[in-house]
């Protein structure tokens, strides 16, 4: 999209004048051709059209809000638009002109007027500062120019079209609408992908990440319906999206440098999701169609219209990993719907499922009652105090509902007021005591939390151990949280927004958080992003995040609407449900997050950062694993003690261990060759022990025929025996080997001389019976295989079955 603002400098007068200088004088278009459109009630804009651009009145159409007024949402900046058509067949006269009809008109030009903010009572008031934005569609002007019948054929995507109609040897020209279609889609949305890619846009499942994955998956499914074969190399292993990239990277050279220079990224993460994406569409296809045949044929039995249902698409979703647009696309192709109330259905179902499994405790008792019914949600006090008096409102153990619990026993307790966080947004919940106390200051009951957990709503559900005395129902207690571990808690949660914070200023703006946990030992966090995080970067992380903690920020904590909170430009979780109020977490100037966890009051509070861990978790998603605070302190002891236990055993100092542990090394592989290469002349000894036991079978041709166990062997040695065995008895020879590597294996060797390969005998096709004989199989070449199984006690008796085989077989081929 080409265009140009004004704010406050031009208006309209300007807009429409320069305008209709740069498609008459500069792209050259005859002003016959042109037609106008302008908002009904403009009459500005149709004045300035006739009078001081010179189009005649029955080129100027006014027309309705829907096509000629512009609106950035329900409130705000707004006003009417006016547009530029190019018209493709004048012939046709200016009499019932539908500026909507594609066949004849394109429009190419479009002037927003933004002159008026839109209030919540739905009135409009004059801007102070009217402003100027307009577009000009790049595609739609290259086809007008290049006398084109639509934007695909145009030098912008034809050679894309050009590469992929040769790669599945068809011609465009030639081919059908359908085959047109699919041609034009992996045109299209290559071009797109590789610019998206080379901006820092890569596939994910979410925001921007996942709009690039579908159009991906969307050229893939296109290519693959049109017989294109990807080429088997640079490493490509088949895939063609890397082969037509090519070709939007030549035509880019000298449009975008960046894409060049960025064209190893782009074509690695090309291959890299395609391949990801043939396997998955492997897996789903087959029973797709079996889906989308059943479905057809109940709709035609029953006389209702073909759909298929919510949960068969559900399935293939969640087991198979298709996705719901590509069963879509695909049912719609076979002339299905697909019931999406019902998936959604089902989606939701799986969410609550899932939200239940991970969070919510099961307050249901087991004669059926429903605790939640009879108790409040649990005020929570946390934020502000660790500690609190409360009321047990009630007892269970085991799943039943008590009125007391004695010494020793677990139970889970609900207050009516807690200081305790309930673990949700990544952060454990709080451990701490409980305790009742008797008059004069005397402990009558003690209970240690080990956990709390959020049921339903906002019930939160202490769980732990009595250690003294008896807890009753309807007692006082005296709720406290264990100080030290909430700290913890608080300086690797808010350690956890700084890291997200680094990771978008020095990787890029489209990472995203896929999960996390805030624990009192360490945090991890899981992110969206298809490489490793190299050394180097993590290094920088940890400057920049140490380098905020240093600079002792104060955080800012605020309760505000969630629309409030957006705008500001607080960090959502992506698929995360926030109520209408929401909490804002905000280190200024470095991290602002919509988050319900407890943080440090200072980023000095944190002290020290380091990460310890860096790894892929799934395709896409890689996670960080970091200490701060004490939980550091910690870390480096540990690390401290099994360095000096390394020093202790390995005699030397912490700077030589590397050194040390090199050497050492470097002895051990010496050994394990010397140990291999004694191991080898062994078997070779071996085999040379039983070349004695060979015979000759054939009477035209003679061929010498040893099969033998051998003992104390493995596999690989057992291969060895054998192709020694082959050279000494020379060409003709045929030698089948076997023995018991360990306990309950078999390993089998058979090799075959030339002449005896020859003759029509092959190896691989010779070992597979004789192994099923010792409960396994194996396979190979003409005239070498190997086979195992997990009979030793079969193995003579398979190895006398080869025997009689090998020479029936010889005698007859060779008499």
């Amino acid at each position: 999209m080409l265009g140009n603002f004004s704010f406050g400098d031009y208006f309209k007068k300007e807009a429409i004048q320069w305008s209709w200088e740069l498609s008459t004088m500069e792209f050259g278009l005859p002003p016959e051709r042109l037609w106008i459109s302008v908002y009904e009630d403009d009459d500005e804009a149709f004045e300035i059209w006739h009078n001081e651009v010179g189009v005649p009145v029955e080129r100027i159409k006014r027309m309705g809000e829907d096509d000629n007024f512009w609106m950035s949402g329900p409130t705000g900046p707004c006003g009417p638009c006016s547009e530029i058509y190019y018209d493709f067949h004048p012939e046709r006269g200016n009499a019932d002109v539908d500026l909507g009809d594609d066949t004849r008109f394109i429009e190419f030009y479009n002037l927003v007027f933004m002159e008026f903010n839109k209030k919540d009572d739905g009135t409009l008031e004059p801007l102070k500062q009217k402003n100027i934005d307009t577009g000009l569609g790049l595609e739609r002007m290259a086809r007008i120019l290049q006398k084109l019948p639509n934007n695909y054929e145009t030098d912008l995507i034809y050679p894309i079209i050009e590469k992929a109609s040769e790669m599945a040897n068809i011609s465009y020209a030639l081919a059908d609408e359908q085959t047109k279609l699919k041609l034009k889609v992996v045109g299209d949305h290559l071009r797109a992908i590789v610019y998206l890619i080379s901006d820092g846009v890569l596939p994910s499942n979410i925001g921007r990440g996942y709009v690039v994955r579908r159009l991906i998956r969307r050229v893939v499914r296109a290519g693959r319906t049109l017989g294109i074969k990807g080429e088997v190399r640079n490493n490509l292993e088949g895939a063609i999206l890397p082969i037509l990239a090519e070709k939007v990277i030549e035509l880019s050279t000298h449009i975008d440098s960046d894409v060049k220079i960025k064209a190893p990224l782009i074509l690695e993460e090309l291959k890299k999701e395609e391949l990801h994406f043939v396997q998955t569409l492997e897996r789903g296809e087959a029973l797709l169609e079996k889906m989308l045949a059943d479905a057809l044929s109940n709709a035609q039995k029953s006389g209702t219209v073909p759909c298929l249902s919510g949960k068969e698409t559900f399935l293939l979703y969640d087991t198979f990993g298709f996705p719901v647009e590509l069963t879509t696309e695909i049912a719609e192709e076979h002339g299905l719907t697909v019931d999406m109330n019902g998936f959604e259905l089902e989606m939701e179902n799986q969410r609550r499922l899932s939200r239940a499994a991970h969070n919510v405790v099961k307050l249901a008792v087991n004669d059926g009652t429903n605790l939640t019914e009879n108790i409040n949600e649990t005020e929570f006090v946390g934020y502000d105090t660790l500690s609190t008096r409360a009321v047990v409102e009630s007892l269970m153990v085991d799943g039943s509902p008590v009125l007391q619990v004695s010494e020793g026993n677990d139970v889970e307790v609900l207050l009516n007021r807690t200081p305790f966080y309930a673990e949700s947004g990544g952060q454990i919940g709080d451990h701490g005591f409980l305790y009742v106390n008797g008059g004069e200051n005397q402990q009558t009951a003690v209970m240690e939390i080990k956990d709390v957990q959020k049921s339903l709503g906002d019930i939160f559900v202490h769980k732990g151990t009595v250690r003294e005395g008896i807890l009753e129902v309807g007692r006082e207690v005296e709720a406290a949280v264990d100080a030290k571990l909430r700290q913890r808690a608080k300086v690797h949660h808010t350690a956890t927004h700084l890291l997200q914070a680094a990771l978008k200023k020095l990787i890029g703006q489209e990472i995203s958080q896929a999960g996390s946990l805030v624990a009192f030992d360490r945090l991890r966090f899981d992110f969206n992003y298809g490489h490793a995080v190299t050394n180097t970067q993590l290094e920088e992380i940890e400057r920049l995040i140490n380098g905020w903690i240093e600079a002792a920020t104060f955080l800012e904590t605020k309760v505000m609407p969630l629309k409030d909170a957006k705008e500001a430009g607080a960090i959502a979780m992506f698929g995360e449900k926030y109520g209408e109020q929401v909490r804002v977490v905000e280190v200024p100037g470095v991290s602002m997050e919509l988050c319900g966890g407890t943080h440090v009051r200072n980023t000095s509070e944190i002290r020290v950062f380091k990460i310890i861990s860096e790894q892929g978790i799934a395709s896409g998603v890689r996670r960080i694993e970091a200490v701060a605070g004490e939980a550091f302190i910690e870390y480096i002891n540990a690390r401290e003690s099994q360095m000096k236990n390394l020093c202790s055993m390995l005699k030397v100092k912490a700077e030589e261990v590397t050194t040390r542990v090199e050497k050492l090394l470097e002895e051990l592989r010496v050994s394990r060759n010397e140990v291999a290469n004694l191991r080898t002349k062994a078997a070779v000894h071996k085999a040379l022990m039983i070349a004695n036991k060979a015979f000759e079978v054939g009477s035209s041709l003679k061929i010498k025929v040893l099969v033998e166990y051998v003992d104390d062997v493995d596999a690989d040695l057992l291969k060895v025996a054998a192709e020694h065995l082959i050279d000494t008895l020379q060409d003709p020879a045929a030698v089948i080997l076997g023995t018991c590597p360990d306990e309950g294996k078999v390993s089998l060797v058979a090799a075959f001389s030339p002449a005896v390969v020859n003759l029509g005998i092959k190896a691989g096709k010779f070992i597979g019976p004789v192994a099923k004989l010792c409960g396994g199989g194996g396979g190979g070449r003409p005239n070498f295989a190997q086979a195992g199984g997990r009979k030793p006690e079969n193995l003579p008796s398979a190895l006398e079955r080869a025997r009689e085989d090998i020479v029936s077989i010889l005698t007859e081929k060779a008499s």
